[in-house]
């Protein structure tokens, strides 16, 4: 659960919007209350969709479909507009982890709560059937465990049974490891109610053994597996034979040879215990309703349903009003930052806004970090120098290792300092180590260093790889056992991103082009800009340009104007943005010497005005190339200076690093240091005992949000890459007397460099 943005409304067909629950491609998940005062979440479909008169006429469809859905266990409509220029659909919301959530945090469900959750989905299911739709994308973070029972949500991409036409051939709709065979390419088919039976079978493996029946890693082999392998289905020894037969049955290649959902309902409701199989542990079997599920869940999984249900009575304040332009020429507050500035600046190592973890193992990539254990910094650099741990007598608390993995010095450094300061606390519960490899850039000696991290069972987290090209070589190795891999500077190609669905990118590169959007707006407010895009900077320049376009400073115009490739003349490019009257001017390219020509066509221009451009810009060669036509730019970047903020946390991490080091903290320190915070605020929220996985780890670690030194972090729960929520993880750097200097986060710098200077 998120904050609203600046830009969400604030109300949508009589639902007042409270705060987003998701959003991705098609559009946005709120929760919002009714006129009745009921809870609901409101999915909202993004224009550009709407548009396709094909889409409006499905989705009208489905609605009409699911709204006449009124099983108990699965969500029901509670109201549509599907002519609304950005249709919508309200079903009811319940609060509660998802089954997905609940298993990577407590593992396997209990016998008697695995019998309850196949009993009740597969009534639901029977429902969803008996309406005429076709679910579609059946899985654990579509499993909601409510406290009188669960409840299958979700029914963004069910389809009319007979509708099918309108699904493109070639689409995989769904998610790998929960996807039945004829919903693969490979295989084809009919996508009918038997394919909802086939990933029921899945989930319910999952609830009762932790892993997906066809196993994890990337995409492509789990489809595999899943056409053309068995099912692992072992550990479903401890349920009643019937129950085992009905998963073994679900789990059929042939559709026509699974069972109905209504066949799936009666052999989970089969009570009597199997005699081979031992009496289960945990809470014993409660009586049931007539209609529910009684008390079906133990009481640590109950704690987090409550833990859902606060947070839905106390969702996140609204983020600051975006930049518009008052009528006044005044532009107002540009990015959104958080309502409570005690809050915004504060430690925070709890999980917040619950994201319902994918089953698949995970190759996890984070950037900077935070959280909990040491207040990002502020009590932990005060007790870094301490001796001993102050525990009592008694068996040593178990050690987990952070590994480096062809991290540079300044990495290395921070993240030592932060491993220190933990092991220092009294009564920490665990200690941490370090342990650091190289690989030299080079992809064998990478894939090498990843292995033999891997083997090591006291490797809870790895940070690293340095550069693209080891990130590319040890992907899979990380992947194949679920082992959190924290990106602190490298991006992951785009190789990467389509090989391994988990991976996330991390740094703020992606989304440079908002920070200067946000200068322009707020710190020098123009009307007009223009945009010299170098083509040389290939797709990167081009993803520039259009992320000025797309938010115009100011409210303002943006005018494009192009340079060859192979050209070094930026003069009519200059001279078509002085023809258009540009008050600021940002170059959209990646390198420092055509930056520098840039630079040098403006000044010659005559040009006074603000000039921008992105990190890869940010180097000696600019300041060397462009002289004195340097001074008076602005570049975006996604690392901070620690010694140049102001934050308590970072005054604190920056003595601490000065009194080890005997210097100020360089380039990706505080990022790194925040990245082992972040693990050691994860291994204390699952308990630090010394048997967690890798996979344990990775999940709750994925799903934490928290404030660090450098930058708060919180990870997208709707992109399968998971990138780091850049709303305030970018920094401008302005150049004056020749040199780069911090002015920034991007969201509160309010003077240009010459002023802040």
């Amino acid at each position: 659960m998120r904050a609203l943005t600046a830009d969400d409304p604030a109300a949508i067909g009589g639902h007042r919007l409270l705060a987003r629950l998701g959003a991705g491609g098609m559009g946005v998940v709120y929760l919002a209350r009714g006129r009745g005062g009921r809870l609901v979440a409101l999915k909202v479909i993004r224009a550009e969709h709407a548009a396709d008169p094909h889409f409006r006429a499905r989705f009208r469809r489905e609605a009409r479909l699911a709204g006449g859905v009124r099983g108990r266990w699965a969500v029901r409509v509670t109201g549509a507009d599907t002519d609304a220029p950005e249709p919508w659909l309200a079903t009811a919301f319940v609060p509660g982890p998802s089954l997905a959530e609940a298993v990577a945090a407590h593992g396997p469900l209990p016998v008697p709560a695995v019998l309850t959750l196949g009993r009740l989905l597969a009534e639901a299911l029977a429902e969803v059937h008996a309406g005429g739709l076709v679910h579609r994308d059946v899985k654990p973070g579509n499993v909601v465990l409510g406290r009188d029972g669960p409840r299958l949500i979700d029914f963004g991409i069910a389809r009319s049974a007979a509708a099918t036409a309108l699904t493109a051939p070639d689409a995989v709709i769904g998610t790998p490891g929960f996807l039945s065979p004829e919903q693969t390419r490979v295989r084809g088919g009919t996508v009918g109610p038997a394919s909802d039976l086939f990933s029921l079978g899945c989930v319910l493996a999952y609830a009762a053994t932790g892993r997906p029946p066809f196993g994890g890693g990337g995409p492509a082999g789990v489809l595999y597996r899943t056409v053309h392998e068995e099912p692992e289905l072992d550990g479903l020894a401890r349920l009643p034979g019937p129950a085992r037969a009905a998963v073994a049955r679900c789990l059929a290649k042939e559709a026509a040879a699974r069972p109905t959902a209504e066949e799936v309902r009666e052999a989970f409701a089969h009570r009597p215990p199997d005699p081979r199989v031992p009496a289960p542990e945990g809470p014993a079997v409660r009586d049931e309703d007539a209609h529910g599920a009684g008390d079906w869940l133990p009481p640590a999984l109950l704690r987090l349903v409550a833990a859902h249900a606060a947070r839905a009575l106390d969702p996140p304040a609204r983020a600051a009003a975006p930049a518009r332009d008052d009528g006044t020429g005044r532009a107002r507050t540009a990015l959104g930052t958080a309502a409570d500035p005690a809050r915004a600046s504060g430690p925070s190592g709890d999980a917040a806004g619950a994201r319902p973890a994918s089953s698949r193992r995970r190759f996890l990539v984070v950037g900077g970090a935070a959280a909990g254990v040491l207040g990002a910094a502020g009590a932990g650099a005060l007790t870094l120098f301490a001796r001993g741990h102050g525990t009592a007598a008694g068996p040593p608390p178990p050690e987990h290792t952070v590994a480096l993995h062809g991290a540079d010095p300044e990495q290395e450094r921070g993240a030592r300092l932060a491993v220190a300061a933990h092991n220092a606390r009294t009564g920490a519960g665990f200690r941490l180590a370090v342990r650091a490899v190289a690989d030299h850039g080079r992809p064998a000696e990478a894939t090498e260093a990843a292995r033999r991290l891997v083997a090591d069972p006291a490797v809870c987290a790895v940070l690293g790889p340095g550069s693209a090209a080891s990130v590319h070589a040890a992907a899979q190795v990380y992947g194949a056992v679920s082992m959190p891999v924290l990106l602190i500077s490298s991006t992951a190609s785009p190789d990467d991103l389509a090989r391994v669905r988990s991976l996330g990118v991390t740094r703020a590169e992606e989304a440079l082009g908002l920070p200067l959007s946000v200068y322009l707006t707020q710190a020098r407010p123009v009307r007009r800009t223009a945009v010299v895009e170098d083509l040389a900077g290939g797709a990167a320049a081009s993803r520039l340009a259009r992320s000025i376009r797309a938010q115009p400073p100011g409210g303002g115009t943006v005018s494009g104007h192009q340079t060859a490739a192979d050209s070094a003349d930026f003069g009519p490019a200059v001279a078509g943005a002085l023809a258009a009257r540009a008050e600021a001017v940002v170059y959209a390219g990646t390198s420092p010497a055509r930056a520098a020509a840039c630079a040098r066509a403006l000044a010659g221009a005559g040009f006074h005005g603000a000039r921008l451009a992105v990190e890869p810009v940010m180097r000696a060669a600019f300041l060397d190339a462009a002289g004195d036509a340097a001074d008076g730019w602005v570049v975006s970047a996604p690392y901070s200076e620690p010694a140049a903020m102001t934050t308590a946390a970072a005054r604190s991490f920056t003595a601490a690093y000065r009194a080890r080091y005997g210097r100020a903290p360089g380039r990706w320190a505080a990022e790194a240091y925040d990245a082992v915070n972040l693990v050691a605020g994860t291994l204390s929220a699952l308990g630090g005992a010394g048997d967690l996985t890798p996979g344990q780890v990775a999940d709750r670690l994925f799903r934490t949000s928290a404030q660090g030194v450098a930058k708060p972090l919180r990870f997208s729960t709707d992109d399968p890459t998971h990138p780091l929520d850049f709303t305030r993880a970018s920094f401008l750097y302005g150049v004056t007397g020749g040199a780069f200097r911090f002015l920034g986060r991007a969201d509160e710098v309010t003077r240009p460099p010459d002023a802040a200077a």
